[in-house]
């Protein structure tokens, strides 16, 4: 990641383009985004900046997590991680990422954590075929073979039912429809993974060519 913002699925909803289509998007909000540490190839061997959003209570936070936001004049934050890259290096500590370091039309990715699901089978979780429907057949929505007759053992990685969801997913290549720097919130094309409320990343898209951090974004 070169380029990047934390933020709050607030939900979808949908808007008119130039061309007048309706366009599905997801709110994110992303205000609050403070750089808590820059860390350097010279320090610490690779280039990232740290990152918080959301404020946390101070009664739930501890002494480290206090004194880490202290350095940058700030509170503890609740989701916090590393954009990698030398890019987000321009950002000062304690300084606020806004979203405008993205420009409207730019591509990006986005991860999440996705809904959880509950026990499933293994049709529902790996898209496995559904056995034939026949009366006569007495296999319909199982597992199918467990591997080798003579293994004694199902071996590793075997698909089969179980929890499904809650993973970190990345959806990539989603269109910026709009930017609202007044209420902090960005409008992204499509679905994002997570349920409302849920926290998000979104980066530039690694399979296309971003633009450089808006210098606007800097000032």
């Amino acid at each position: 990641m070169a380029k990047g913002i934390l933020g709050k699925k607030v939900g979808m909803t949908q808007v008119f383009a130039a061309n007048g289509a309706l366009v599905p998007v997801t709110v994110i909000e992303v205000s609050g985004n403070v750089v808590l540490q820059k860390k350097t190839v010279e320090t610490d061997g690779y280039s990232s900046v740290q990152i918080g959003y959301a404020e946390k209570k101070l009664s739930r936070s501890t002494k480290p997590e206090k004194g880490h936001a202290s350095k940058a004049s700030t509170t503890p934050k609740r989701f916090v991680k590393e954009i990698a890259g030398e890019d987000m290096l321009a950002f000062e500590v304690g300084q606020v990422v806004k979203p405008n370091i993205f420009i409207e039309g730019e591509l990006v990715d986005v991860t999440g954590t996705s809904k959880g699901k509950g026990y499933s089978g293994s049709i529902k979780r790996h898209n496995y075929s559904i056995g034939p429907k026949a009366h006569g057949s007495g296999y319909h929505r199982g597992s199918g073979s467990m591997g080798a007759i003579d293994a004694a053992r199902i071996f590793k990685n075997k698909k089969m039912p179980g929890r499904m969801g809650g993973e970190q997913k990345t959806m990539q290549n989603l269109e910026i429809v709009k930017i609202d720097l007044e209420k902090n919130v960005m409008l992204i094309k499509g679905n994002v993974p997570g349920p409302k409320g849920s926290y998000v990343i979104v980066s530039n898209a690694v399979k296309s060519n971003s633009s450089a951090i808006n210098p606007e974004a800097l000032a």
